[in-house]
C-alpha cells in the first residue's frame, strides 16, 4: 500500500523539551559564554543544546548529554502501548574548569555518552567532556527515616523515659525510592587534546577513548592508568597533516577497532599485532577524483562519523557531503555512496565564512543493518534503504507535534531512487531559505525496533514506525 503521507511508515511519537520557538539557540552559542545569562551559577539557553544521545542495549533506557555538562536518562513507559519514553533521572556529569597551566577553559559540554554492561539492577555508563571521563553508576536507592525513638513513637512526641525499661530502640522505616546516580571512576589527564570519542569494547571491560591525535586504551576497573595505542603526533607540529576524527571498537571481536581521519580514509586496527597499533591493518581509501578537486576538498572529505553495522560486516561514514558504506574486505572503495549535501556544493564558499563547513555530523545504523539514519539542516534527517537507496526525508520540528495533536500527517516525504517522489520535504532542502543555525547532528536508533532518537537544539524528537 502507498504512504499517502510519504513518511515511508514513520511517525512522531513524543517530543521533550521546550516547544517554543529556538531561534535564539543555536548550536553556534558562544563558547566563553556558554549561554548563561547574568548568574553564572543559572544555566542559560545554550546550556540546555542536546550534544549527544544513545539507547542501551535493550531500548528500554535513553540518555542525553547537554552543553550544561548534565545527563538527562529516560526509560520506556511499559504502562502505554506502542512507543513512549518517560524522564527517568537528571544528574550533573561535569563541571566547568580551568586549565591554569595552558590558561584554557574546559568546557563541561558532553561530547559522548556509552552504556556498559546493566549489574544486578543498576545501570553504567561513561559520560565525557572534553578533558575527563566518568563512570557513572545509576541506580534506586531507599530513603529510610527513624519512624520510633525515646522521643517521638511516630505520631506524637513522647515524655522523656524514666526508667531502663522505658529505653526503646529507633526503628527505621522506608519513606521513599529515589533514583541515585554516583561517579564509580574518573578517568583524568589521559589527553592533551580534545576527547571526541569513547567505546566499550565487546569484553564489557575495556574502552578507547580518542582525541584528535591518539587513542588510549583503559580497563573500566583503572582509572588511573590507559594505554596508548594509536599516536599519530609528529615530532615536529608544523608537519601534521591530518587528525583522528572518530573511533570505535569492533562489535563482536574485541581485538578490532576503527578510527577514522580528517584525511578521508578509515583504518582499521588489530591490538594482536603490536601493543602500539600506528601500523594498520586495513585503510579504506577511495582515490580522490582530480577534476573535481577545490580549495575546499580536503575539509568536505574529512570524516566526521564512523559506525560498525551491527554485524560487523560493514562499515558506515560520514563526511560533509555524502554517507559511504565500505565492506571490510574492499578497502579500494565504498560499495554505495549516498549523496546528502549534493544541493549545497554552490555554498560552500558561504558555508566557509560562517564556519557549517565544520560541522560533525553523524551516523546511524538501523538495528536491522538495512537503513542508515544521518542529519542535515534546517533540522531535516534523512533514512535510507541501504538495499534500494528509497529514502524518507522528515523535518524534527514543532510542525511535527502540532501535526500529531491535529490528527495530521507527520511532515515528511518518501523518495524513490528513480526520482519518481521529488516533492515534499525533498524539495524544501534545495531552498535558499535553509536555516543553517537548525542542524541534526546526534541521533541514535533503537537496536531492536524502528525507534529513533533525534537532537534538535534543545528539544529531543522520537519518531517510530512499524
Amino acid at each position: 500500500m502507498d504512504d499517502p503521507s510519504g513518511s515511508g511508515g514513520w511517525r512522531f511519537a513524543q517530543c521533550f523539551g521546550d516547544k517554543a520557538e529556538v531561534e535564539d539557540i543555536t548550536e553556534g552559542a558562544s563558547a566563553t559564554t556558554r549561554g548563561r545569562g547574568t548568574d553564572l551559577n543559572e544555566p542559560g539557553p545554550a546550556a540546555d543544546i542536546i550534544s549527544t544521545v544513545e539507547f542501551d542495549s535493550t531500548g528500554n533506557y535513553l540518555a542525553t548529554g547537554d552543553k550544561g555538562g548534565r545527563v538527562v536518562l529516560f526509560e520506556r513507559n511499559e504502562s502505554k502501548k506502542g512507543c513512549e519514553y518517560k524522564f527517568y533521572t537528571e544528574f550533573q556529569s561535569h563541571e566547568p574548569e580551568f586549565d591554569y597551566l595552558k590558561s584554557l577553559e574546559i568546557e563541561e559540554k558532553i561530547n559522548k555518552i556509552k552504556w556498559c554492561r546493566r549489574q544486578n539492577s543498576a545501570h553504567f555508563l561513561l559520560s565525557t567532556n572534553d578533558k575527563t571521563i566518568k563512570l557513572w553508576k545509576v541506580f534506586e536507592k531507599s530513603l529510610r527515616v527513624v519512624s520510633e525513638s525515646n522521643h517521638h513513637d511516630g505520631q506524637r512526641p513522647l515524655p522523656p523515659p524514666t526508667s531502663t525499661s522505658h529505653l526503646r530502640l529507633p526503628r527505621m522505616t522506608p519513606q521513599d525510592n529515589i533514583i541515585a546516580a554516583v561517579p564509580r571512576k574518573v578517568y583524568p589527564n589521559a589527553h592533551a587534546y580534545h576527547i571526541h570519542s569513547i567505546s566499550v569494547n565487546s569484553d564489557q571491560e575495556t574502552y578507547i577513548s580518542a582525541d584528535d591525535l591518539r587513542v588510549n586504551l583503559w580497563n573500566l576497573n583503572i582509572s588511573n592508568q590507559s594505554f596508548n595505542i594509536v599516536d599519530i603526533k609528529p615530532v615536529n607540529m608544523e608537519e601534521l597533516t591530518e587528525v583522528i576524527t572518530a573511533a570505535e571498537f569492533h562489535p563482536s571481536h574485541c581485538n578490532l577497532f576503527m578510527y577514522s581521519s580528517s584525511r578521508s580514509n578509515i583504518k582499521l586496527a588489530d591490538m594482536r599485532e603490536s601493543a602500539l597499533c600506528d601500523k594498520h591493518a586495513k585503510c579504506f581509501e577511495e582515490e580522490e577524483d582530480p577534476t573535481t578537486r577545490s580549495f575546499f576538498s580536503e575539509i568536505i572529505s574529512s570524516i566526521s562519523d564512523v559506525r560498525f553495522s551491527r554485524d560487523g560486516r560493514y562499515i558506515l561514514s560520514r563526511d560533509y557531503l555524502s554517507l559511504k558504506i565500505w565492506d571490510v574486505n574492499m578497502e579500494a572503495r565504498p560499495v554505495k555512496t549516498i549523496p546528502i549535501h549534493d544541493h549545497l556544493r554552490g555554498k560552500l564558499c558561504d558555508l566557509y565564512e560562517n564556519d557549517c563547513i565544520f560541522d560533525k555530523f553523524e551516523c546511524l545504523w538501523g538495528g536491522d543493518d538495512k537503513h542508515v539514519l544521518t542529519g542535515s539542516y534546517h533540522n531535516y534527517f534523512r533514512i535510507y534503504d541501504t538495499d534500494t537507496l528509497n529514502d524518507v526525508v522528515l523535518q524534527a520540528d514543532k510542525s511535527a507535534f502540532k501535526a500529531k495533536k491535529m490528527g495530521g500527517p507527520l511532515p515528511g516525504k518518501g523518495g524513490a531512487k528513480n526520482g519518481t517522489k521529488q516533492n515534499g520535504l525533498r524539495d524544501a532542502m534545495q531552498l535558499e531559505t535553509l536555516d543553517f543555525n537548525k542542524k541534526i547532528l546526534h541521533a541514535s536508533w533503537h537496536p531492536r525496533e524502528n525507534t529513533i532518537a533525534i537532537a534538535a537544539t534543545n528539544n529531543l524528537f522520537l519518531y517510530s514506525a512499524a
